[in-house]
């Protein structure tokens, strides 16, 4: 073989590995950092130089088995050496990254629980909250209805008095048309008659606005 085409090798060998040593470089720099989406296409990058430069250390090792000189053999291995470097550099830096894409994915998934256990508890704490609310409300209506049937049944026993006193103002005045002496008498009673009414009004409004005044300072 012509040395041209050994020298054509190792040119190409050098080169592959100067384009190696910048991706890597820019690999590096991109792990230790937060990895993007321009990792994939690097890691595609180097594993393609990777086996040009392994294909190419081949071709030199055909070369030196045909009958190279030791001066050639030393070269090939230190192209071997820096083979090995590099592709054992690129693999450790890959797993490095895949565990850190993992334990960052672990990380999100137990933040998403822990929000999503937040959410539950807050749905759980809104929805105590509304019964709670919903059974005061209840509890209050049914103060309400009872202040309200009290007021109703003191208006009826006042109705029920009106009509007693009505039906005796009415048989009072029977008997005045036929007694006219008892007129003053009659008239005596009217208004004792519009006194205990007012009285007993005054005293049924004042018992219920007391009992609405106790409900509310509750």
């Amino acid at each position: 073989m012509e040395a041209s085409s050994w020298d054509a090798l190792r040119k190409q060998a050098r080169k592959l590995e100067a384009q190696l040593d910048e991706q890597m470089t820019s690999y590096r720099r991109l792990v230790s950092s937060k990895p993007d989406g321009l990792v994939a296409d690097l890691e595609s990058g180097i594993e393609h130089l990777l086996k040009q430069l392994q294909q190419v250390n081949l071709q030199m090792q055909t070369w030196v088995s045909s009958g190279g000189s030791q001066i050639i053999s030393h070269t090939l291995t230190r192209h071997k050496e820096i083979l090995q470097d590099l592709t054992q550099e690129f693999y450790r830096l890959h797993s490095g990254l895949r565990v850190k894409q993992e334990r960052s994915s672990l990380l999100e998934f137990r933040d998403y629980d822990r929000a999503k256990a937040d959410m539950e508890d807050g749905a759980d704490s809104a929805e105590h909250a509304l019964l709670k609310e919903q059974a005061a409300i209840s509890r209050s209506s049914g103060q309400m209805d009872h202040v309200i049937s009290h007021a109703q049944a003191t208006l009826g026993t006042l109705v029920l008095q009106r009509s007693t006193f009505g039906g005796i103002t009415t048989k009072i005045s029977n008997v005045s048309s036929r007694l006219p002496t008892v007129n003053h008498i009659l008239s005596s009673i009217r208004r004792k008659k519009s006194m205990d009414t007012i009285i007993l009004s005054l005293v049924a409004s004042l018992c219920t606005f007391l009992m609405l005044i106790y409900w509310l300072s509750k």
